[in-house]
């Protein structure tokens, strides 16, 4: 029995922190996504295309499992439901993944990492005006997170109009990612544009999610959808801003390895992870957790790949998570305010237990004499 309890509660508690847990391996993936990504476009693959081919993977990957796993679950199809997932294909990845992976080319991945920080915050402005956050500025955990907002976006307008001086290399990299042959140059300012944008249209793209899975509760399905019709619109953009049929072969390189890796981990289990974690925890918890990868990506580039890092993101990036965690304090306490006041609702005292009781036998009585 003490046994039986033990293992009750260790599993109690792995169900409590399931999502955290899921969301900091979600960033881990990330990590090495800014990586392989920026040396395949260093390697001249093309930012567009690889968006479409990584979705186009992603979508007939997870294809069969969707349909098998969630035969039950999904809901049937419909125009307004479709209409729905085209909007969230736009938000999700065509438009938004096209302008993230085209500023990569102009910043690097250090500062769009720390960038995307600011996407908490800016998530967390929306679900107010939707009513799906509540602030109450008369109590602590409310001024924690209208100020940690506040602070979270000065940081990133340091980290986009700030870039400082370099910070000198230690030495010489162990890995080295050779520009190969492209073409295209450092320009912070259109990078910065490009990266703010993206982190507008990703944060309206977590926001519509948690209202699409009222509709369509099936991640799965919703990820596969979203990742098929996702590539239709990159490929439709694609042809008409890429010309050169050259663009769209890739080899057995690192071009195919980012691809496949971009597919199948990010674009189908971090999206499928990131759909959970929604349903379970909101969207702004969601985004609550890209300070880890700020981290991760900047350690990695400075110190593995000899990235230049300059002073604006490193003090940019400190306010952010600085105003990041003021948010996640005063989010994580209003929950903990939330549960104590449904538990405390739920309660019956023990001395009017007998009169609840004999109060809901007429009432049941009553429902099953109505015709």
């Amino acid at each position: 029995m003490a046994g039986e309890g033990f293992r009750g509660r260790i599993l109690g508690k792995f169900q409590q922190l399931k999502p955290h847990i899921l969301m900091v391996l979600a960033q881990l993936a990330y990590t090495f996504l800014y990586i392989v990504t920026q040396a395949s476009f260093n390697h001249g693959m093309n930012p567009h295309v690889y968006v479409t081919y990584r979705h186009i993977v992603a979508g007939f990957v997870f294809l069969p499992f969707a349909y098998f796993l969630e035969r039950t679950k999904r809901p049937k199809m419909t125009l307004a439901i479709f209409l729905e997932i085209f909007v969230l294909s736009l938000l999700g990845v065509s438009l938004t993944l096209n302008m993230y992976f085209v500023s990569l080319n102009y910043t690097s991945p250090t500062f769009i990492a720390s960038v995307v920080n600011a996407m908490a915050a800016i998530t967390f402005v929306m679900a107010i005006v939707l009513r799906l956050e509540v602030v109450d500025i008369r109590s602590p955990r409310g001024i924690a997170k209208v100020l940690g907002t506040l602070v979270s976006l000065a940081g990133m307008m340091i980290m986009t109009l700030y870039k400082g001086p370099v910070l000198k290399n230690l030495g010489h990299p162990p890995i080295s990612i050779s520009k190969g042959n492209t073409t295209i140059q450092e320009n912070w300012v259109k990078g910065s544009v490009l990266t703010v944008a993206s982190c507008i249209s990703w944060s309206i793209w977590f926001i519509m999610q948690a209202f699409a899975l009222r509709r369509y509760p099936a991640q799965l399905s919703l990820t596969t959808w979203m990742s098929l019709v996702g590539a239709a619109q990159s490929a439709a953009y694609t042809v008409i801003v890429q010309h050169k049929k050259a663009a769209w072969t890739i080899g057995f390189n690192i071009d195919l390895w980012s691809t496949i890796y971009g597919g199948v981990v990010i674009s189908g289990i971090v999206v499928y992870v990131q759909l959970w974690c929604t349903e379970q925890k909101g969207p702004v918890f969601v985004t609550m957790f890209n300070p880890l990868s700020t981290i991760l990506v900047a350690v990695l580039s400075y110190f593995v790949l000899g990235e230049k890092l300059y002073t604006g993101s490193i003090i940019g990036a400190v306010i952010v998570i600085v105003g990041l965690y003021l948010l996640l304090w005063g989010k994580e306490h209003d929950q903990e305010a939330e549960m104590k006041v449904k538990e405390q609702s739920e309660e019956i005292p023990a001395e009017n237990y007998g009169d609840s009781k004999r109060q809901l036998i007429p009432d049941l009585n009553v429902g099953t004499a109505e015709p």
